[in-house]
């Protein structure tokens, strides 16, 4: 989850090692040159808005996948693949990548692709530019500096092996130097100016933008399926929060892809002819992790109990109705390279345990309400939640019957739906402010376990470190992951993180993460790029 307020200081995003795709344009027969459509617009509806076009949140990389190119690109089997840049390497000790461009490429404001103006775009991320960005390369980037006219060093403090991959996420998408340095923050908020298939036209807010083909393309990445410029002539990206009304919209024809299916819609919509795309989501899973700094679940008895107390993956499947996979991981999503299954199954169903548990802490009284009391206090529980950013109306459903799970065994758990302005503000990021979080990150790798549980500190806060826990152990197992050539080593060091996360009862996980979407039959090659999940439309196209 990558959520852009000033007490969240990272994240979000982002990613994936594998897609999910239930029915995919890539494999289909080409049409004849004569039904393919040229022009035409893509209206698309989407949920919900971001405050900018590019920045560090998942809803802000959809849109900049569009009009930003990245180094490079991932393959459907999390191949590293070129993008902006043809090709790269490493130096001997891992702390030195050499990235080699495309030529000949320009940014949409007639500036040409440079390795000065890549270096640019790595100093603008880490001095504030994309706080997702930074907190990625945190620690690891010293410099980035032009060789000659296409060549750019990375210089590192530490190796970093992911390095490649982690730069295929949106976040890392390259803008204009000259743009950056010349245009106000609000322009470069607005439009900001790549060198992608399509730029920014027109944004109409609370309402769309409008994305118009750049006449001039030339660096489609090497998954791509085809090359030259984009299919059609624009992309009406529409924002409806209500996800019956963009199930409505597209079955009337006035929308031409949906995005976030309702579980409730799908096999419909897939008996209907619609194209159905289910991504999930590499990184953290929708989790739920717990404040064990203040409050009940300072105690681990506590925090096992409540895990006990959970049939989740009834709870998911039942509203999930078979889309959504459950996910008892609370470290990253099955996805995610590096995944323990081991640490997923660790907190099966077990009241009687939970029961146990709270007995042991000293939970023995009742209320009348049939909530657990411990010294005259009841064992009131907080848990806010992003309604209709972080957590859509399905997502929402599943909380409800975490609610009810708990209350069986004494948790009274007061569920707070938060608007976005409320959440990206920070309201509920302080430890004494809830006492479970839920949310994602989007991610490539297991990296992702360094931003979300890195110790936090008066000199070096981490926001991002939602349970407010702090080990050097723990730390430690993921540093050895992010600096482990071998994939194997990063798996075992990754797999040691994830298990102390399960063993101290710090997250369970409820369900992975996924982007969807639904397609006309009318509109052909519309994919999820491999990162993230977002749609991708320069390869779109009408047919007759």
């Amino acid at each position: 989850m990558r959520t852009p307020r000033p007490l969240l200081a990272a994240a979000a995003a982002v990613a994936a090692a594998t897609a999910l795709t239930l029915s995919g344009c890539a494999g289909a027969p080409a049409p004849s040159h004569d039904q393919i459509v040229q022009g035409g617009t893509i209206v698309y509806a989407h949920q919900q808005e971001p405050a900018c076009v590019f920045g560090g949140w998942i809803e802000q990389a959809y849109l900049s996948y569009q009009v930003l190119d990245n180094l490079t690109s991932l393959t459907a089997d999390h191949k590293v693949v070129p993008w902006l840049a043809t090709s790269w390497g490493t130096s001997a000790d891992g702390l030195t990548w050499t990235f080699t461009l495309k030529r000949g490429v320009r940014f949409t404001d007639g500036t040409p692709l440079t390795a000065d103006a890549v270096a640019y775009n790595f100093d603008y991320w880490l001095k504030g530019g994309n706080s997702t960005a930074a907190v990625w390369l945190a620690g690891y980037y010293r410099s980035a500096k032009a060789l000659d006219a296409s060549t750019v060093r990375i210089t590192l403090a530490k190796p970093y092996p992911n390095l490649a991959e982690n730069l295929s996420q949106a976040y890392f998408g390259i803008q204009s130097q000259h743009a950056l340095q010349t245009r106000t923050q609000a322009q470069n908020c607005a439009a900001p100016i790549g060198s992608g298939a399509f730029l920014v036209k027109k944004w109409n807010r609370g309402q769309d933008i409008v994305l118009v083909r750049n006449p001039h393309y030339t660096s489609p990445p090497a998954n791509a399926l085809h090359k030259g410029i984009a299919h059609v002539a624009e992309v009406d990206w529409r924002f409806v929060a209500d996800p019956t009304t963009r199930v409505a919209a597209l079955q009337s024809g006035q929308s031409n892809a949906i995005y976030d299916v309702p579980a409730v819609q799908w096999k419909a919509l897939g008996a209907q002819g619609y194209q159905l795309e289910k991504y999930v989501t590499a990184g953290r899973p929708q989790q739920i992790s717990f404040n064990t700094q203040v409050g009940p679940f300072t105690d681990q008895r506590v925090r096992q109990a409540f895990a006990y107390s959970l049939n989740r993956k009834q709870i998911v499947d039942t509203i999930g109705r078979g889309v959504i996979p459950y996910e008892g991981n609370g470290g990253v999503s099955r996805t995610t390279p590096g995944y323990s299954k081991r640490a997923a199954d660790e907190y099966g169903y077990d009241p009687a345990r939970a029961n146990q548990l709270l007995d042991a802490a000293g939970w023995t009284g009742r209320n009348a309400d049939g909530t657990r009391t411990k010294g005259g206090k009841a064992l009131t529980v907080t848990l806010p939640y992003g309604a209709g950013s972080i957590i859509n109306a399905d997502g929402a459903s599943i909380l409800q019957g975490v609610k009810e799970e708990a209350a069986k065994v004494g948790f009274a758990v007061d569920l707070i739906p938060v608007p976005q302005s409320g959440l990206f503000s920070g309201a509920y990021s302080a430890p004494n402010t809830h006492d479970l979080s839920v949310g994602y990150w989007t991610a490539v790798t297991a990296g992702i376990l360094y931003i979300n549980w890195r110790p936090s500190t008066k000199a070096d806060p981490n926001y991002s470190n939602s349970a407010f826990y702090n080990d050097p152990a723990l730390e430690s197992s993921i540093l050895a992951g992010n600096s482990a050539a071998d994939p194997a080593q990063q798996a075992a060091d990754y797999g040691k993180a994830q298990q102390y996360i399960a063993d101290h009862a710090l997250s369970i996980g409820v369900y992975d993460r996924l982007s969807t979407l639904a397609v006309s039959p009318k509109l052909k090659d519309v994919w999820q790029e491999h990162a993230q999940g977002g749609p991708t439309f320069y390869d779109a196209y009408f047919v007759r």
